[in-house]
């Protein structure tokens, strides 16, 4: 992304507003709000291309081997703007490495492939920050700051309370699981009848 000397002079007293805040006058505040909508127009419009080159290379890795050509400049230019070549490109490749330029794009993917693996890697493996341990009252650490503090007694756990056998008045009594499902009785079998012989 490329700024013009104007934007530069307006990022550059925007910058020196962020680091010693001062007031701003109206048409210093508008200038800031054009070049911040500029640089989200190019923002959106890189992706926008970003996109439309992935789909395009798409196609022409689908088209291959007679969009050769084309497919592997479209590939350089995607690895120049920091394209991940995925396993289809390496397949791709692979297959068409007859010719010194395939094998030499493929080389460079192949290395870019590990390198991108090798980070995704290290971010999963890395540790994590260790959070700061906090000493809690009580224990050893309390004992060492304040000798002649008494240990605070600690609280009984209280019984667990029992339902009383005769539910107070105004209370439903909980019925029985044979009360609320009764058992089931299987009907009678129909009487056999006799045939005359």
């Amino acid at each position: 992304m490329a700024f013009s000397a104007d934007e530069l002079r307006v990022l550059r007293r925007a910058l020196a507003v962020a680091l010693h805040p001062t007031p701003l006058s109206d048409e210093d505040v508008r200038e800031c709000l054009r070049l911040a909508e500029s640089v989200d127009e190019a923002v959106f419009e890189a992706g926008r291309l970003h996109a439309f080159l992935l789909a395009d290379l798409t196609r022409y890795r689908a088209a291959l081997p007679g969009s050769l050509t084309g497919y592997l400049e479209l590939l350089q230019d995607a690895l120049a703007a920091g394209y991940d070549p995925c396993p289809d490109d390496l397949a791709a490749l692979r297959a068409l490495r007859g010719t010194p330029v395939v094998a030499a794009v493929l080389e460079r993917c192949r290395s870019l492939a590990e390198q991108s693996v090798r980070a995704r890697l290290q971010r999963r493996t890395a540790p994590a920050p260790r959070a700061r341990l906090l000493a809690l009252p009580g224990g050893r650490a309390a004992d060492e700051r304040d000798p002649d503090a008494k240990p605070e007694p600690r609280p009984q756990p209280r019984p667990a309370p029992t339902r009383p056998e005769e539910p107070t008045p105004g209370e439903r009594p909980v019925p029985k699981p044979s009360e609320v499902f009764p058992p089931r009785r299987r009907p009678a079998p129909p009487p056999e009848e006799r045939a005359a012989g």
